[in-house]
Order: C-alpha cells, then structure tokens, then sequence
C-alpha cells in the first residue's frame, strides 16, 4: 500500500533495517480502529521484508488505541455503509464470514514467526486495542496503560483474535473475568498476571523499546525464528510431538551453522 492509502486508514508504516514500525495514527479518536485500519494492517502484513527481525506497532499520542471506532455500531448508519455492522450484515452469511476473517488477518500476521512483534502500550488499550497488543509476542507497557476487553459491556465478543493469546497470557479463569466484567486491568495488574513483558514510566518508553529491540536482535535472525516456532507450539504438542520439532530444528540450526564456518 502506497504511504497516502495508509494514512486514509489511519496508519503509518515505516521499515529501518532490521525493525518495521506500523504506528496508529488517528490521535483525535485515541486511534479508534476501523475496517479499513484492519485490512490496511492485513496489507502490511504480506509485504513485510525478509530482513526484518522486529515489528514493533504503537499508537500516536497518548492513547495505544481506544478500541473499536463507535460509528461502526451506529443503528442508523446505511446498509450501503461497507464500514458499519448493518452493512456488514446485509450481505450473505459466507460473505460476513469472510470480511470478518480478512479483518482478523489484520491480527495473525503479527504471530509470524519471521520476526519479533512487539505492542508498545500506553493510555488506552480498549477493546479491538487490547486485542491488537495481545497479537504481538511481547508487551512494552507504560505505567498509565489500561487494558480492557469491553466487547461483552457492548454485547459482543473479541473476535479479532485476543481470546487464544490472552488465555495463553493470565489462564482460563482470569481471562474469562477479564472479559465477562469488562473491567480495567492497570499497568502493574498487568505486570503482575502476565499480560505485560516490561513496565516502565511514560517517560522511558521509547529507550526500553530500543533496549529490547537491541537484546531481541542480537542472537542470529535464524536462532529466534526457530525457537519462536517452537514455543508457539509446545503448549498443543504431546511432548513426543514437540521433541521431533525440536530435534528437526536443531539440525536445521547445525546445518546453518555449518555453511556460515565453511564460508568464513
């Protein structure tokens, strides 16, 4: 997508050697998302170079991002209205199904093993917002975040993928009390149960992202893909399962290894 077509959906989206920056960019509305922010990060997704090793996504402002963008949920918006939920809603049952699944790819490309996502989070993560940081691998919060799963207080559900991470992330039981109350979970609730990976102040936001883009870097780009895989599979596998990954990983690596001394 060309910078122009990002920037109508609200999104900016930069590559610096080894680390992609996708930023949210509608500060006015706490970056608010919409249909067409999801299928624009669905776009950035299938054109992320090879030679990245970090994907790192963040709000402009002072807000992650406040959730879903309301006018989508607006009664009174046309059915002609692609944007909005009655408009979704006219078209056929297989039609919704796959306008809805684009709109999660948006999402599971962050899972990419490739590379490293990281969410970097203050202010609001609300909704479709806490979903998205919870689609990156790791979390770099500030001390003002505050995370919420609101879709139930609306009379929805998280369908942009959030349940499987965040039951990954804090159980069973403290993801379905998040979700069926809707409450605010805090930057240090978060620290606590799992959700974040690193709590800083505000103020030291941007160097802690640089320190961890830095340690996430410097193992070979191969080593982290690897065991990125691997770990994404390990709590579905039977151990026998998980060790013939790994063993067929680890000969892989040997292998790699091997072609880098015979080269120097």
């Amino acid at each position: 997508m060309t910078p122009e077509e990002l920037a109508a959906a609200g999104l900016t989206y930069a590559v610096s050697g080894e680390v992609a920056t996708v930023t949210l960019s509608r500060p006015e509305v706490r970056n608010a998302q919409t249909p067409a922010m999801w299928r624009a990060l669905a776009a950035i997704g299938e054109e992320i170079p090879d030679q990245v090793r970090v994907v790192v996504v963040r709000g402009q402002g002072a807000s992650f991002s406040a959730g879903l963008d309301r006018a989508m949920l607006d009664p009174r918006a046309a059915v002609e209205d692609p944007e909005s939920i009655a408009g979704l809603l006219s078209r056929p049952e297989a039609e919704v199904d796959a306008t809805v699944d684009r709109f999660q790819q948006g999402f599971t490309w962050l899972r990419d093993p490739r590379f490293v996502s990281v969410a970097v989070v203050q202010g609001h993560a609300i909704g479709a917002g806490f979903q998205l940081a919870l689609a990156c691998d790791l979390r770099v919060v500030a001390a003002d975040a505050q995370f919420c799963m609101k879709e139930p207080a609306l009379g929805l559900v998280p369908d942009l993928t959030g349940t499987k991470p965040l039951v990954a992330c804090v159980g069973y039981a403290r993801a379905l009390e998040i979700c069926a109350t809707a409450r605010v979970v805090g930057a240090p609730e978060a620290l606590e149960i799992g959700l974040a990976t690193m709590l800083c102040p505000v103020s030291e936001l941007d160097g802690a992202l640089a320190d961890l883009v830095g340690a996430l870097t410097a193992p070979m780009a191969g080593a982290v893909r690897e065991t990125k895989a691997l770990l994404q599979t390990a709590a579905d596998s039977s151990l026998d399962e998980q060790r013939r990954l790994e063993r067929a990983a680890q000969v892989r690596r040997f292998r790699e290894l091997a072609d880098l001394l015979a080269d120097g």
